[in-house]
């Protein structure tokens, strides 16, 4: 298919996971506090063209909408993506091919160079590096060992009970919630799920989707991330509070970055010197496009993207500073990626499968790598609203499922636990596991939630008070009335079901 227009949306530019940002006065507190445990290091822009980063991350976003969710181009082009393409961006492409044979997607700027974003089995979609036509890897198969979703109950398979509400939970007021999250009709809510003792007692999906659609999930995989990163841990490969061994930072005496341990990583406080959009001097001192974000490169570069992170200096000393940055999440899965192969000896595309989708009654999700075979899942990832409601109640179960724990003793209490360097910050509201803490009051539930985000408005929120998962999944173009729909929503089912005494 060859589609010779200009792919254009009028929207602005989703940044971040969470949707609450610094007031002006908070941001000038951020910014003096970091700066009185500053070290002395430099930033060093990621190289290339940003206009080319942008239209391979839109590559990338088009093919996994096509080849993935099955959305058409049109559709996807205008509503899902924007946080690594902005409106404004997308305009200078001249030229668009979709290759549904070969399932590819390549964009031409106006200036000539082209990118191209392909479809890898069950690996799902990579951006080619410029001038490259595949990738550093071997793609495999994976496979679920479980049977046949239909031939399940919830939650190991799709068979839901049609059996009337306990009697303690208000059935009408759950579905006026289910009607909530969807009364906004240009919040482009996907799927909602609601899990109540571990029963879905609420669910509906946005047309044409259903319960099996794989839809944008964005940075709830940094959530992903950590779950892996704990399986490992209950396996004995690595342990949470010792220095992350990342050879790069041990190699010289007295490197700050040998301080980092796996700990910090996952609660974003590894101090590394890594710019974000999230940053709150980033307008002031960087401006976009003035420098390129590394948060933004990482998913764009086409490059071996835990190379770079793990190569960055320290800017704080770790657990000092807490900032929103994909160099702890690309840092955690490089991490993975050694466990698995160096420690275990077995495969990495189909560890995940095997050793926690299988697990928890997961029969599919695409976990998209870089060219170099490291999955990006601080936000290029793709699950149904069901599979993200069985990773909620992984975690709302203390990382036990079917009797056998899966996450260590204690982990959903670090998850569940303010950063300290957040905390510092006066921001309660990052925990660790790359998981948010509802401490700044963000949803009307109660404060000790915990919650997976990713940008344009997804979200597995565990409510252990009312022994509850709620998951929210939409297109991006609606993120803001789609969230408000989502507030709206999670207050009708606090009225509609009781906290446990």
């Amino acid at each position: 298919m060859h589609v010779n227009r200009c792919l254009t949306c009028t929207l602005s530019l989703v940044l971040t996971a969470c949707s609450s940002q610094p007031t002006p006065s908070d941001r000038e507190a951020l910014i003096a506090r970091a700066a009185e445990f500053e070290l002395d290091t430099e930033w060093e822009q990621p190289p290339g063209d940003p206009m080319e980063h942008a239209m391979s991350g839109f590559a990338k976003i088009l093919c996994s909408a096509l080849f993935i969710t099955g959305l058409d181009i049109a559709e996807a082009a205008e509503n899902v993506g924007y946080f690594v393409s902005k409106p404004e961006e997308r305009v200078l492409v001249t030229d668009t091919v979709v290759d549904y044979e070969r399932r590819q997607v390549s964009l031409t700027l106006n200036t000539g160079p082209t990118r191209t974003a392909k479809l890898y089995g069950d690996q799902g979609c990579v951006t080619l590096a410029p001038g490259e036509d595949s990738v550093h890897f071997t793609p495999v198969p994976v496979v679920s060992s479980l049977p046949g979703a239909m031939t399940q109950p919830w939650p190991m398979g799709d068979v839901v009970s049609d059996e009337p509400l306990p009697s303690d939970v208000d059935a009408t007021k759950v579905a006026q919630a289910v009607d909530a999250a969807f009364a906004e009709e240009d919040g482009l809510t996907a799927a909602f799920v609601v899990v109540h003792r571990g029963r879905i007692i609420g669910e509906r999906y946005g047309a044409g989707l259903d319960k099996d659609t794989q839809l944008e999930s964005w940075s709830m995989g940094k959530s992903l991330t950590a779950t892996l990163m704990g399986t490992l841990i209950q396996k004995g490969v690595y342990e949470l509070w010792q220095p992350a061994p990342i050879e790069e930072w041990h190699q010289t005496e007295g490197d700050p970055r040998a301080e980092i341990r796996i700990g910090d990583l996952m609660r974003m406080s590894s101090g590394l010197r890594f710019v974000a959009p999230q940053d709150p001097d980033y307008a002031l001192e960087f401006g976009y496009p003035q420098g390129y974000p590394d948060h933004l490169y990482v998913y764009t570069g086409s490059i071996d993207s835990p190379l770079w992170a793990r190569t960055r200096p320290a800017q704080w000393p770790p657990n000092t500073v807490g900032r929103y940055r994909n160099s702890d999440p690309v840092t955690v899965n490089y991490l993975i990626r050694k466990g698995v192969e160096e420690q275990l000896g077995q495969d990495y595309f189909t560890y995940p499968q095997r050793e926690l989708f299988d697990k928890i009654g997961i029969r599919k999700m695409y976990l998209e790598p870089d060219p170099y075979g490291t999955f990006l899942l601080q936000g290029y990832e793709y699950g149904t609203g069901r599979n993200w409601a069985r990773l909620g109640m992984l975690y709302l179960q203390d990382g036990v499922w079917n009797g056998e724990r899966i996450l260590p003793e204690g982990w959903v209490e670090y998850a569940s636990t303010v950063a300290p360097a957040w905390e510092a910050d006066g921001r309660p509201t990052y925990g660790g596991a790359f998981f948010w803490i509802n401490g700044g009051e963000q949803f009307p539930i109660p404060e000790e939630s915990i919650f997976m985000a990713g940008a344009g408005g997804q979200y597995t929120i565990v409510i252990p008070s009312h022994e509850m998962v709620v998951v929210r999944l939409g297109h991006a173009k609606g993120s803001g009335p789609g969230v408000g729909a989502l507030r709206q929503a999670l207050a009708l089912l606090m009225e509609a079901v009781p906290a446990v005494e």
